[in-house]
C-alpha cells in the first residue's frame, strides 16, 4: 500500500477514464482529486495524499525544487506538531500513542519518495550533479526523524536500506545539514548497528568535523561500540554469556567498531581535548541548577540543544537587521525561553557523550592502547582542573535508581555529567598502573614516604609512574573526589559511583601504602558512618560500600585497629553484622577479606601489635569462632546455583572457595564439608546444598578455566595463587568416595546427582 501508492492509482484510474470515454460508461464521473477529496473528508487524512501526489509531481528530475520545498513545508507542517508532542509531553513510545498525520504520510509513500528526493542526485547518469537546496536537505531529514518517533516500523525499514544509511553519513559533511542528518542517524543506528570501516572515507569525515560536530558525533558513535544492553535478566547470567561466547568466537561488531575509531588519527587527542575544555561562564546565571531542573524535562538530547541554540543565534541576527517590532517576538517564545547559561549546559551535555566514548574504549579489548594515549593526552589533569569549576561546582540531589553502564535515564545533564564522570574514573583506575595519574607530585611523595616508614618496597607502579602527567595543583583528582563524597547526602546514588570510583584505585593486588593515603584521609570512619549511622537503605550504595570497605581493610592491621575504635559498642557491632547479614550477596566481598586479613594475622604472632589487634578487634574475634565461618559458607553456597549466576553474584561462588582452601591449608577440609552434610539433614534436605555446590563448582572449572579468561583477578584480590585455586576445585571435585577431602563422599548414595544435567549443553 505504501509505495507508490498515489503513483499507481492514478495510473490505473486514467487507463480506466481512457477506456470509459470511447465507451458506453462515459456518465461515470472520473475525477480522481475529487475521490480523494471525498475519502479525505471521511478518514480525516487532511489532505496528505494529496499533498504527496503535488510532491511527487514535482520533484522529478530538472524539475523546479522551490516548488518542491514549499509543498514539503506544508507537509511538514501538519506533521510537526505530532512530533513535538511525543518529544515535550508524555515521551510515550509509538506503540503507546496515536499519531494519524504521520501514519497517513507513511501509509501513502510519503517515508520512500523523501528517501528518493534526497538520494537522487547520487543516482543520476548526469555528468553534472544537481545541486539540492540545503533547507530542503534539512526539512526533508526533519520530517523522517517525525516519522520515526512517532510511526512504529518506520525506523526499521529506514535501517533495512544499506545504501540510504551510508549516504545520510557522507550528508555529514555538510555542516548547514549535520544537526538534522546526526539526529536521524541516531534514531536508525538505535535498531540497526553498522560497521563503521564500511562508511565511505570516514577518518576523513572525522577529521573533517568540528568541536561542536565532533561531540555530536559521539552520541552515534555510543550506539556503534556499545554492546547489546539486554535487560531480560536470564541473558544476565554466566552460563548464558558462556553459551554466547561459545557460539560467537569473532569479535563482536562492537568491538571491531572501537578498532575503527582507533586508527583514526588524532581522533582520541581531539576527545580528551573535548573533555577537558574550559568553559567560559560570564553568561551564566545565578540559579543555574534550577535552570536545568527546569529544561532538562522536555530537552531530548544534545542535538535538540544544539537546533535550539542554532536558532536563537538565527532569530538574533534577524532582530538586528530589522526594527525592534514586539509582534515578531511573539511569533517566537521560544527565544525568550532560553536560559542565560544555556552554554554551560551546551558543553556538559557535549561531555556526557565524549566521556561515554571514552568510557566504553577503556573497558575494551584496546584497554591498553586506550590507556596510554588518555595518559599521553592529559585527560586526568585536565578532568581534575575543571572538578571545582564545573564538574563538581555545586551539589546536585540525586535520589534516582542507579542505572547500569548502557541503560538509558532521564537524568538532567548535570547528574548524567557526573555519573559518566564517575564511570570514567572506576574504568581509568580499575587494575591499571596508570591509576596513579589521579594523584599529584606532593600525593605520590607521600606515597612514598608511607612505604618508607613501613620498611615495605615502593610499588613498581608508582615508580615507574611519570610524573609529567599527574595532577596538578594542590589537590589530585582522588583527593577532591573523597572530599566531595564525604558530604554527599546519605542516599544519593552518586556515593554508588563515588565508592566504585575509589574502590577501584584499590584493587588488584592490596597495597599497603594506597590503604594508609586513604586512612589518613578519613575514609574508614566516612564508610563506617555510612553503614552504621547514618540510616542509609539503599542496597546499592551499602553494597558499594561493603566492597570499598573490604579493599579498603585487606590485611590491614591498622584498618582493623580503627575498625575497631569506630565501632566501639556492642549496638554499633550488632547495627554492622545487621547489615552484612541482611544481603550476603551485597557483603560477600567484605566476608572475604575479614576472612582472608584473619588467616594472615594467625600467622604472625611473633608481631606484637597484631596480637594486640587480634585479642582486641570484636570483627577478628567473631570471624574466628569456627561456627560463625560455617554459617557464612552454608549461606554463602545456599543463595546461588548455577542456572542464577551472574557477574554479580558469582563472588558468592569464590568467596566460598577462599574458606574451603583456607580450611585445606589447615586441613580441616574434612570438618567443614561433614559439617555441611549435617546442616543438610538437620534442615531435612539432604544432599541438595552439596550436590548443588558440586553443580557451581563444575560450572567453576568451565568458566575460569577457559583460555580467554584472566585469572589474575583472583589471584591478586586474594593472595592465592591461581594455582591452588584450581588444584582445591579439583580435590573437591573428585570422584574418589573413599577420599575425605571429596563433595561426593559426604553425599549418601540415594542423593547423588540430583541435578546431573545442570552444565548440559
Amino acid at each position: 500500500v505504501k509505495c507508490g501508492l498515489i503513483e499507481k492509482a492514478y495510473v490505473l484510474l486514467h487507463r480506466f477514464q481512457y477506456k470509459v470515454s470511447n465507451g458506453s460508461l462515459s456518465h461515470i464521473p472520473l475525477n480522481v482529486s475529487a475521490l480523494l477529496q471525498e475519502r479525505d473528508k471521511r478518514a480525516k487524512w487532511h489532505g496528505i495524499p494529496e499533498l504527496l501526489q503535488k510532491l511527487h509531481e514535482s520533484s522529478h528530475p530538472n524539475s523546479d525544487l522551490s516548488h518542491t520545498h514549499s509543498v514539503l513545508k506544508e507537509l511538514s507542517s501538519l506533521l510537526s506538531m505530532e512530533a513535538m508532542s511525543f518529544v515535550t509531553e508524555d515521551r510515550k513510545s509509538a506503540q503507546e500513542s496515536t499519531f494519524p498525520n504521520t501514519y497517513t504520510f507513511d501509509l501513502f509513500g510519503g517515508v520512500d519518495l523523501l528517501v528518493e528526493i534526497l538520494m537522487r542526485p547520487t543516482l543520476t547518469m548526469q555528468k553534472k550533479k544537481p545541486q539540492m537546496n540545503d533547507d530542503l536537505v534539512k526539512d526533508c531529514l526533519s520530517v523522517l526523524y517525525n516519522c520515526c518517533i512517532c510511526t512504529e516500523g518506520v525506523t526499521k525499514s529506514l535501517a533495512a536500506r544499506d545504501d540510504f544509511v551510508l549516504f545520510l553519513f557522507t550528508l555529514m559533511t555538510n555542516k548547514k545539514t549535520f544537526l538534522q542528518t546526526a539526529t536521524l542517524i541516531e534514531d536508525i543506528l538505535g535498531v540497526k548497528k553498522v560497521r563503521l570501516e564500511g562508511i565511505p572515507n570516514l577518518s576523513g569525515l572525522v577529521q573533517s568535523f568540528d568541536q561542536q560536530q565532533l561531540a555530536n558525533f559521539c552520541r552515534i558513535l555510543s550506539v556503534t561500540i556499545s554492546e547489546p544492553d539486554v535487560r531480560n535478566d536470564d541473558k544476565h547470567t554466566l552460563l548464558a554469556k558462556n553459551a554466547q561466547q561459545k557460539r560467537n568466537a569473532s569479535p563482536s561488531r562492537a568491538e571491531v567498531n572501537q578498532v575503527t575509531l582507533l586508527n583514526i588519527p588524532g581522533f582520541i587527542e581531539r576527545l580528551c581535548k573535548l573533555a577537558t575544555r574550559k568553559v567560559s561562564e560570564a553568561t551564566g546565571a545565578s540559579n543555574f541548577l534550577q535552570e536545568l531542573e527546569d529544561w532538562y524535562t522536555w530537552l531530548d538530547n544534545a542535538l535538540v540543544l544544539d537546533a535550539l541554540m542554532q536558532m536563537a543565534t538565527e532569530e538574533a541576527e534577524h532582530s538586528s537587521t530589522e526594527s525592534s517590532d514586539e509582534s515578531s517576538m511573539a511569533t517566537s517564545p521560544l527565544r525568550h525561553r532560553l536560559p542565560q547559561s544555556m552554554k554551560i549546559v551546551h558543553e556538559i551535555m557535549y561531555k556526557v557523550e565524549v566521556l561515554y566514548v571514552l568510557c566504553v574504549l577503556l573497558m575494551g579489548r584496546q584497554r591498553n592502547q586506550v590507556h596510554k594515549m588518555l595518559a599521553e593526552f592529559r585527560l586526568i589533569p585536565g578532568l581534575n582542573n575543571l572538578f571545582d569549576k564545573l564538574i563538581w561546582r555545586k551539589y546536585t540531589s540525586s535520589d534516582h535508581v542507579v542505572h547500569g553502564q548502557n541503560e538509558n535515564c532521564d537524568c538532567s545533564p548535570e547528574i548524567s555529567f557526573k555519573i559518566q564522570f564517575l564511570r570514567l574514573l572506576q574504568s581509568f583506575s580499575d587494575h591499571h598502573e596508570n591509576k596513579y595519574l589521579l594523584l599529584n607530585s606532593q600525593e605520590l611523595n607521600e606515597l612514598s614516604a608511607i612505604s618508607l616508614k613501613a620498611n615495605i618496597p615502593e610499588v613498581e607502579a608508582l615508580v615507574n609512574t611519570d610524573r609529567s602527567l599527574v595532577c596538578d595543583g594542590k589537590k589530585g583528582l582522588l583527593t577532591r573526589l573523597l572530599a566531595v563524597m564525604k558530604r554527599e547526602p546519605p542516599d544519593s546514588s552518586f556515593r554508588f559511583w563515588q565508592a566504585r570510583a575509589v574502590e577501584s584505585f584499590l584493587r588488584g593486588a592490596t597495597s599497603y601504602a594506597d590503604q594508609m593515603f586513604l586512612l589518613k584521609r578519613g575514609l574508614l570512619e566516612h564508610i563506617l558512618f555510612c553503614i552504621i549511622d547514618s540510616g542509609c537503605k539503599s542496597r546499592d550504595v551499602l553494597q558499594s560500600y561493603f566492597d570499598l570497605l573490604g579493599e579498603l581493610m585487606k590485611f590491614n592491621i591498622d584498618a582493623f585497629k580503627r575498625f575497631n575504635k569506630y565501632v566501639s559498642t556492642d549496638d554499633k557491632f550488632q547495627t554492622f553484622m545487621t547489615q552484612i547479614n541482611s544481603s550476603l550477596v551485597d557483603s560477600n566481598m567484605l566476608v572475604r577479606c575479614i576472612v582472608l586479613s584473619l588467616d594472615r594475622f594467625e600467622s604472625q604472632t611473633e608481631d606484637v601489635k597484631v596480637v594486640e589487634v587480634l585479642s582486641e578487634c570484636c570483627l577478628l574475634s567473631y570471624m574466628a569462632r569456627v561456627e560463625n565461618r560455617l554459617s557464612f559458607l552454608f549461606r554463602l553456597v545456599n543463595v546461588i546455583n548455577v542456572q542464577t549466576l551472574t557477574q554479580e553474584n558469582v563472588s558468592c561462588l569464590n568467596t566460598s572457595l577462599v574458606v574451603l582452601m583456607l580450611a585445606r591449608r589447615r586441613g580441616k577440609l574434612p570438618f567443614y564439608l561433614n559439617t555441611l552434610r549435617e546442616k543438610e539433614y538437620a534442615e531435612k534436605y539432604p544432599g541438595c546444598l552439596l550436590n548443588n555446590f558440586h553443580n557451581l563448582l563444575r560450572f567453576w572449572q568451565r568458566h575460569y578455566l577457559n583460555k580467554d579468561k584472566d585469572s589474575t583477578c583472583l589471584e591478586n584480590s586474594s593472595c592465592i595463587p591461581f594455582d591452588y585455586w584450581k588444584e582445591t576445585v579439583s580435590v573437591l571435585l573428585g570422584s574418589d568416595r573413599t577420599s575425605l577431602c571429596a563433595i561426593a563422599s559426604y553425599i549418601d548414595e540415594p542423593f547423588m546427582e540430583l541435578d546431573r544435567d545442570l552444565l548440559e549443553d
